[in-house]
């Protein structure tokens, strides 16, 4: 059924033409990659034995809801804002080395969700159940590489506005845990400003976590 929305009345939207010049580029999404110490939250999620993805999915995707400019997509031609966005994430088959995208409903509570998302992940056989709802934040994390940039394949449909959440492999400098991370999301609704109230809310749910 999906999370409920409302449509925006774009002619009293204070963003409508910001919304209207980003979405006729070319390619309408940006992304931005910078680091997150990660000291304290390894050391809990260690100390909890919680899985290090699903729990970091679930902090990001609630930071990110916090933050209205996320939870905007288009939605047959026109703009609308979701009460929630829930998550959907890449999980590698061992076995084949080929990965399946796997969709997990937020939950509020951390523990709801990590069961959720482990019992969906291994029960899922198909590798793609369908196309991806709109009202997901998705999560394609790349452990194998401590990288400092990334970019993503082009769908070349310019109203995908889904954000796109990416983390590389973690590393030690000095005496932090330091995790590269990215995120990409479509200019016509998130700007650098929006980037960068997510980095710092979720470096502060981590520090708190």
């Amino acid at each position: 059924m999906g999370n409920q929305f409302v449509r925006i009345d774009e002619k009293n939207w204070k963003r409508a033409m910001h919304c209207r010049i980003f979405r006729d580029s070319v390619e309408p999404a940006f992304c931005v990659s910078f680091e997150l110490d990660i000291t304290h939250f390894l050391q809990q999620i260690r100390k909890q034995h919680y899985s290090f993805t699903f729990a970091l999915i679930h902090s990001v995707t609630v930071c990110a809801n916090q933050i209205e400019e996320f939870r905007y997509r288009f939605v047959d031609g026109e703009v609308v804002l979701y009460d929630q966005i829930d998550t959907a994430f890449t999980y590698l088959d061992k076995e084949t080395e080929l990965f399946k995208v796997v969709n997990v409903p937020m939950e509020a509570k951390l523990e709801d969700y990590l069961a959720s998302a482990a019992k969906t992940a291994e029960e899922q056989k198909e590798y793609f159940t369908g196309p991806l709802g709109r009202d997901v934040f998705q999560f394609s994390p790349l452990p194998w590489v401590s990288f400092t940039h990334i970019s993503h394949t082009n769908s070349g449909k310019r109203d995908n506005a889904t954000p796109l959440i990416d983390w590389g492999k973690y590393f030690q400098r000095d005496e932090k845990i330091i995790l590269p991370f990215s995120v990409q999301a479509h200019h016509s609704f998130v700007d650098g400003l929006h980037i960068g109230k997510l980095a710092n809310a979720l470096q502060a749910y981590l520090d708190a976590f």
